[in-house]
């Protein structure tokens, strides 16, 4: 599950305002600020959070799970290019 802060952080790698993202994935304004805030997108629909997965990933990054034996916590990063 996504949270808040891999929103705001996937959306700032890309310099997207928040109605950017909206527009990419298709949903309110309003819903986009409620993911991005205080209660996080556990409270909205399963459909709406993987939108904004979806048009977060098709802009260019790249959701990084936790790591339960190192600890790391979830994270996102820009997709790197192919070595060549």
């Amino acid at each position: 599950m996504l949270t808040a802060a891999q929103i705001r952080a996937a959306r700032a790698l890309l310099g997207w305002s928040q109605p950017a993202l909206a527009a990419a994935a298709g949903l309110s304004l309003p819903t986009i600020v409620r993911m991005e805030g205080r209660q996080g997108p556990g409270r909205s629909a399963a459909a709406n959070v993987d939108a904004v997965q979806r048009a977060l990933e098709k802009g260019g990054v790249e959701f990084i799970p936790a790591d339960k034996t190192s600890g790391a916590g979830v994270g996102v990063r820009l997709k790197g290019e192919p070595s060549a």
